[in-house]
């Protein structure tokens, strides 16, 4: 059982109004919802779940438009494993409080455990956007889900990214371990569908990318060493040191890279990384082939073209160059060096204009961080 979140103290935030009974029914019903709300809320104090969940499906049957009424009876059925109906009541809850952060949150959360992955990666992220005030463990909870989903829907790059956010408001790691060695990989799976067979190699993975995004350079070394030497042969394990070793030894990752392209003939961001490899070493025609197949296999990748528009440039063919960097720029607008590239090769190319206008975009990206 994941660890559950949803106590009293989040029913001040999500409905933001006294628990008590709602205001406009007639006296009759009002008082009568009023001892059921009293009597729900005794036998929640006194962890009486099963009671309490009955008592407060009385609210709702009597009213069904109860904030309080619907908002307790979602989450005591979330506490008690009850998904799909919790999910059922919450879907409820929120087309009367579509502002309620938290809300979407315990949605998300309920949809993720029924298996309605695309639902709830949108509705976590609906979360995240409307905010969930100070409840930090609701929020760890929906940031590791969103991560974790981004994986399975193969958008490797954000899980990681997301990872690393939550790395940097967190000193505890152990549950983000998995999810890192899936990103990593960039295995589409979630964390309880590993087989048993594989759960090692995740691990050591996850181990290794979190040694390194945390920046313990000597342990991340060691863990990668260790990858490599007891998976040589497994998919994505030499691009993730390969990355790695761009970082430090570019010239020792060549021969990595090279190798996770000898295991894995279709893997797109290794063509990305050793082409910015040889475009370091001088080696621009070759450069410009890795990138060029790695926009064959993925039209949409920044890095592949702002690699190819390097390359060119360096070629001298400026004309060609300046076209890929623009294609990277429009697919990712968030990239400073695909602005410096094209800040260079517009000055080169005496296009002072649009020279000026990455120098403001590059400015506004350096204020952003």
């Amino acid at each position: 059982m994941r660890n559950a979140v949803l106590i009293v103290s989040l029913a001040a935030c999500v409905i933001g109004v006294p628990i008590v009974a709602a205001q406009n029914a007639p006296t009759a019903s009002k008082q009568s919802v009023d001892q059921l709300f009293r009597a729900a809320e005794k036998a929640r104090d006194e962890n009486h779940d099963d009671e309490a969940i009955q008592l407060y499906r009385s609210v709702v049957a009597r009213q069904p438009e109860s904030e309080q009424g619907l908002w307790f009876l979602g989450t005591l059925l979330y506490e008690k494993q009850q998904y799909p109906e919790a999910r059922d009541v919450l879907r409820q809850f929120m087309t009367l409080r579509p502002d309620a952060g938290p809300g979407w949150a315990m949605l998300g959360l309920c949809e993720y455990e029924t298996r309605d992955y695309r639902r709830a990666l949108d509705h976590l992220q609906h979360a995240m956007a409307a905010g969930m005030g100070d409840r930090k463990e609701l929020a760890q909870m929906v940031f590791k889900d969103v991560a974790v989903l981004l994986t399975r829907f193969e958008r490797y790059d954000d899980s990681l990214d997301m990872l690393l956010k939550m790395l940097d408001t967190s000193t505890e790691q152990p549950d983000l371990i998995e999810p890192a060695g899936l990103a990593g990989l960039r295995l589409p799976l979630l964390p309880a569908e590993v087989s048993p067979d594989r759960r090692d190699l995740v691990s050591q993975a996850g181990r290794a990318v979190l040694a390194l995004q945390t920046r313990h350079n000597e342990e991340a070394e060691s863990e990668f060493h260790q990858l490599v030497t007891a998976y040589p042969n497994e998919p994505g394990v030499h691009f993730l040191y390969g990355a790695y070793l761009m970082e430090s030894r570019p010239n020792d990752a060549v021969p990595e890279l090279k190798r996770e392209l000898e295991i894995s003939p279709t893997h797109v961001l290794a063509r990305v990384r050793l082409a910015e490899a040889l475009i370091a070493q001088g080696d621009f025609d070759q450069a410009l082939a890795l990138a060029q197949q790695a926009i064959q296999y993925e039209p949409k990748r920044a890095s592949a073209h702002m690699m190819a528009g390097e390359a060119l440039l360096a070629k001298g063919q400026a004309v060609e160059g300046i076209k890929e960097l623009e294609t990277a720029r429009e697919a990712d607008p968030a990239v400073s060096r695909t602005h410096w590239d094209l800040l260079r090769a517009y000055g080169a190319a005496g296009r002072k204009e649009d020279a000026d206008r990455e120098k403001r975009e590059i400015e506004k990206l350096s204020q952003s961080k």
